[in-house]
C-alpha cells in the first residue's frame, strides 16, 4: 500500500507509525543523528505532488537548522528517501567527498543534473554505507565539514 493511501492529508502519522511503515533502524539512526548533532526538529508536511505516479505524494519530514533546510525524508515501505540539496557553496567539497561514498551514491550524484540551486539528491537509504553518505552530505549542507 502507498504511504499516501495509508495517511491522507487529514490523517497525520505519528512517529511510531512512520517507523513501522519504513521498517528499518536506519530511520531512527538518521532522525536521532539530526536531533542530537544539529538540534534539528522534525516538521511534518503533506505533499500533493503527483509526479512519478504519486511517488512523492504524502507526508514527509523536513529538518532545518537556523532556517536552512538540512534534508527532507520521504517514508517508503521498507526504506526511506533522504532528499539532500548540494548547493553551489557545497559543490566543491561534494566533488571531493563523492569518490569516498558508496557506489550507489556516486552513481546518483553523477546522474543528477545540476540546477540553479545545485543538485537535489533523492537518496534511497537502504544500507549503513548509504546512510553514512547522507550524514556526510548533510554535514556539508550544514557547513560542518567533518
Amino acid at each position: 500500500m502507498l504511504w499516501s493511501e495509508l495517511f491522507n492529508s487529514v490523517h497525520e502519522p505519528l512517529d511510531d507509525e512512520i517507523r513501522e511503515f519504513v521498517q528499518t533502524p536506519l530511520w531512527d539512526n538518521l532522525t536521532n543523528y539530526l536531533q542530537q548533532t544539529y538540534n534539528a526538529k522534525s516538521n511534518l508536511f503533506y505533499s500533493r505532488c503527483s509526479m512519478d505516479q504519486d511517488f512523492w505524494k504524502g507526508w514527509n519530514v523536513k529538518y532545518k537548522k537556523s532556517g536552512k533546510a538540512l534534508c527532507t525524508l520521504y517514508p517508503k515501505q521498507g526504506y526511506f528517501i533522504a532528499l539532500v540539496n548540494v548547493g553551489a557553496k557545497e559543490s566543491l567539497e561534494a566533488e571531493l567527498l563523492i569518490p569516498l561514498c558508496d557506489e550507489y551514491t556516486q552513481d546518483l550524484y553523477t546522474q543528477t543534473k545540476s540546477g540553479a540551486s545545485g543538485k537535489s539528491l533523492a537518496i534511497n537509504v537502504t544500507s549503513e554505507s548509504i546512510l553514512r553518505d547522507v550524514k556526510e552530505l548533510i554535514a556539508l549542507r550544514a557547513g560542518r565539514v567533518r
